[in-house]
């Protein structure tokens, strides 16, 4: 059975979504530092600062890429790491954000210290994730580009959607993974709509390794073949 996944027909009340201008990098460090593990996202452009509450949804939607990135790479043998919502920032760029989850794959051999990540030693993560189901006030793949994270997988309410940056320092929207080449994105989204709901997360695991094994490993090996430079990928 297929649903739609629509945004909250209702907006956000007040105590869920607060701007600060025009606070300055120093301001924005010091709130970060005081919301320590806090179940509080936020997004820094340009000198203002969001802080969001995250509606349960997000959770259900993270958990969901979570066990589809893990049974992907049981099957498909690909080594990663996720950061889940790690506060990403870089002061010369004035940006920063926390994820809704991200990852880190062929760039996991880069990372220095993964105790005391820093972009300005590490590389941003190889693949973000971004449930836009509710509109922010600032602009989040502004963020991201500025931060140079290379993918960002983006949840709109409705179904997935795969943007890619580019040289130009801008994402633009593509039909596939640079990270993970042989998905196919038209039946990740039939597989999201069919298995989001299900309350048991054993049993959604199991479909999406069954999927993987079945589906997605010939794919692979497929591209794999035709492509020279398949050893830099997972």
């Amino acid at each position: 059975m297929n649903i739609l996944i629509q945004p909250p027909k209702t907006k956000l009340e007040p105590e869920q979504r607060f701007m600060c201008w025009q606070i300055g990098w120093e301001g924005y460090e010091k709130i970060v530092e005081a919301l320590a593990e806090r179940p509080i996202r936020t997004t820094y452009y340009g000198g203002d600062l969001e802080l969001m509450s995250p509606l349960p949804i997000h959770e259900t939607i993270k958990v969901w890429f979570g066990h589809f990135l893990l049974a992907l790479s049981l099957e498909l043998h690909f080594a990663y790491r996720s950061m889940s919502q790690t506060t990403f920032r870089r002061r010369d760029r004035d940006r920063g954000l926390e994820p809704d989850d991200c990852f880190y794959l062929s760039g996991m051999d880069k990372v220095v210290d993964w105790d005391s990540l820093n972009l300005d030693r590490d590389p941003p993560p190889d693949l973000a994730v971004e449930v836009d189901i509710t509109s922010s006030s600032l602009d989040r793949m502004g963020v991201y580009a500025g931060l140079e994270v290379p993918e960002v997988w983006r949840f709109d309410g409705e179904k997935w959607h795969i943007h890619v940056l580019t040289t130009a320092g801008s994402y633009r929207e593509s039909v596939s993974s640079k990270a993970l080449p042989y998905l196919s994105l038209s039946e990740i989204n039939t597989l999201f709509l069919e298995t989001l709901p299900m309350a048991d997360n054993s049993e959604r695991f199991r479909i999406f390794t069954s999927w993987a094994r079945e589906r997605m490993l010939p794919l692979k090996r497929d591209w794999e073949q035709d492509s020279p430079s398949s050893d830099a990928n997972p």
